[in-house]
């Protein structure tokens, strides 16, 4: 396949295709953020999201039979949406595009389709992965549409909006939406001590002693978010100089508890429903945030009922 210089190949430089003819793998590095180190490479290492991804689940049938198609990848941060959409193409044999909503045009778009319309000819399968495509804007989504529809890419778009809001009615109808769950306490105390026994990625040199309840609380703290909790993990290690990871050490790291709160979204309504499953050592630390949800669900319209029947029945 002839290859296309970049528009952002640096001048004098051997030019650089748009596209990788293999997906990209994550090549440890001291500078890099743990987070980044640690992501997995394979569905064997993928933690969370069993409901698609578990034996004879829909996502994981479509892998097996070789029949990926274009869908949209819709859940909170830090849930594993990149990761996953990297694992997919590895195991597609796809080249690997990825696509930032924020720094990309139609344009961009455009040129990117095209290119994979060639590599289609060629009998090379395109995965395009476009980040944050809610921030698309209708023009920018319609261009997709079709490249999808003829099957020239698959289009796999990750978002932490509801795509029945922010996707238009065209593109959902060509594919299929995953929602992906936030990690649970358990999941990510797994994530966490893989992250300390790693001596090739994480932190396994270092030969950090943590008890188990210190885990759960960074677990907790992190509320699903597996980002989150490695990136805490790294302070509390460098918080560590012996070795010895104190529970003052973990209370410093954490600061406070911060939630994912939209107040007029859908999470508003998630956080007032969520006491009862809060971690109880963080509890007391989330009634003010809850507090405040419940009082601002009070002041919104109530929802329409019919008037009562007039014999009381």
């Amino acid at each position: 396949m002839k290859r296309r210089a970049s528009a952002c190949s640096p001048p004098g430089n051997t030019p650089v295709s748009l596209f990788d003819t293999t997906p990209p793998r994550d090549e440890p590095g001291p500078a890099r953020p743990l987070a980044e180190r640690m992501r997995p490479e394979t569905l064997a290492d993928y933690l969370g999201q069993e409901h698609i991804l578990g034996e004879g689940k829909p996502l994981r049938r479509q892998l097996e039979r070789g029949e990926l198609t274009s869908l949209i990848l819709w859940g909170p941060p830090g849930v594993g949406k990149t990761t996953l959409a990297r694992i997919l193409a590895r195991q597609s044999d796809a080249d690997f595009v990825p696509f930032s909503a924020v720094m990309s045009g139609i344009k961009e778009v455009r040129a990117v389709m095209e290119e994979a319309e060639r590599a289609r000819r060629l009998g090379r399968r395109t995965l395009i992965f476009v980040d944050e495509i809610h921030r698309f804007n209708k023009a920018q989504q319609d261009a997709f549409l079709p490249f999808v529809e003829r099957g020239d890419v698959i289009l796999i778009g990750a978002t932490t909006e509801n795509p029945s809001f922010e996707i238009i009615s065209a593109l959902l109808s060509r594919t299929r939406v995953y929602a992906l769950r936030a990690l649970s306490v358990e999941q990510t105390v797994l994530l966490l001590r893989r992250a300390l026994t790693d001596r090739h990625r994480g932190l396994g040199d270092l030969e950090l002693t943590i008890p188990d309840d210190l885990l759960e609380l960074i677990a907790a703290h992190s509320n699903g978010d597996a980002r989150s909790s490695l990136n805490l993990l790294e302070i509390v290690a460098a918080g560590a100089p012996t070795g010895t990871v104190t529970r003052q050490t973990v209370e410093d790291a954490l600061q406070r508890k911060v939630l994912l709160y939209d107040k007029g979204g859908e999470e508003h309504f998630n956080i007032i429903s969520a006491l009862p499953q809060i971690h109880p050592q963080l509890r007391p630390r989330c009634r003010p945030l809850l507090a405040r949800a419940h009082a601002r669900s009070r002041r919104r319209p109530p929802l329409h009922r019919p008037p009562p029947h007039p014999h009381g029945h």
